[in-house]
């Protein structure tokens, strides 16, 4: 098994490759102090979201509807400010509440009705983009009060991007879930064995419920972001965001299969897909090669993974 320093080595090597390979092509404009924080911006929703998603993996699940949760949440949050009056910061906590209802619909469906999540994920996936345009006519919903777009587009001290300072306080607080709390290290029991883990009196379908509603928490306050940024929302805002919040994490060494990972890695990981999207984009990469880069980079981290798990029984044979 490869041990967690060595997985972090190995993803700060990968990383720094890439952040060598794009300077020596594009100097002038990728090595810059406003390229690493247009960087950092651009990866901050994911990084949220990428919180959330860890939990999930963690218990052995997966949540293919984050994508499209950034198109609902993001309608609702618009028409609550728009069409009701609604202010601001109450309209923020009544999606974020949204975005844990629709992460406990997706627990209960697994836990109780016993499906799959990959087919549970992916028709609430469905359910929700559905709900978003009809909701919204397919027509996006503008108007918002002048401050709420200090969330999307502000900076502390004139400097720090918001958005990167929600990124860095949810990964801290997920972090001190993971390392300091009993239900951090229930994610990991539930994820390394279930069965052990219910004999052991462990509420199994508690935990990976909490771990849904985690991220479609984090899901809502990703699109929140969305929302202030895009100074509208959009019933179509999303599309392809699980796809990249997957790679990142899968990328930062979490297992498919649960029972391990770690966050810092997941950082790294979503710093390295964000460094990557943005030196394709400098160096006038093609949208669509790019779609295949990227899915060459999670088949590349899913294989990391299966080998690392078999391994063992390789070398015990």
């Amino acid at each position: 098994m490869i041990t967690n320093k060595l997985n972090s080595f190995l993803l700060l090597f990968v990383l720094v490759v890439l952040v060598v390979f794009f300077s020596i092509m594009k100097p002038a404009t990728f090595f810059t102090a406003d390229n690493f924080f247009t960087i950092m911006r651009q990866v901050s929703m994911m990084g949220i979201s990428a919180v959330g998603m860890t939990f999930v993996l963690l218990v052995g699940g997966l949540d293919l509807s984050v994508g499209t949760m950034q198109g609902l949440v993001g309608i609702w949050l618009a028409s609550f400010m728009v069409d009701f009056n609604i202010a601001p910061p109450f309209a923020v906590v009544l999606v974020l509440l949204i975005g844990m209802g629709v992460g406990l619909v997706n627990g209960l469906i697994i836990t109780r009705l016993k499906v799959s999540p990959f087919i549970a994920t992916l028709s609430m996936m469905q359910i929700v983009k559905g709900f978003a345009f009809l909701y919204s006519n397919a027509f996006p919903i503008f108007g918002f009060p002048q401050s709420f777009q200090f969330l999307g587009q502000g900076y502390a001290f004139q400097l720090i991007p918001i958005p990167v300072i929600i990124m860095a306080v949810s990964f801290i607080i997920g972090w001190i879930l993971l390392s300091k709390t009993y239900l951090g290290r229930s994610f990991y029991a539930v994820g390394g064995n279930e069965e052990a883990s219910h004999l052991s009196g462990l509420n199994v379908n508690r935990v990976k419920m909490i771990a849904y509603m985690c991220s479609g928490l984090t899901a809502a306050v990703a699109a929140v972001i969305l929302c202030s940024r895009l100074n509208s929302g959009q019933p179509n805002a999303g599309a392809g965001f699980e796809f990249d919040v997957i790679t990142a994490v899968i990328l930062g060494r979490v297992s498919l299969s649960g029972g391990s990972g770690k966050l810092s890695n997941v950082l790294i990981g979503v710093i390295i897909i964000g460094v990557l999207s943005n030196g394709m984009i400098i160096m006038n990469i093609s949208e669509y090669l790019q779609w295949v880069i990227k899915g060459l980079v999670l088949i590349a981290a899913v294989a990391v993974d299966g080998f690392e798990k078999k391994a063992p029984k390789t070398l015990a044979s």
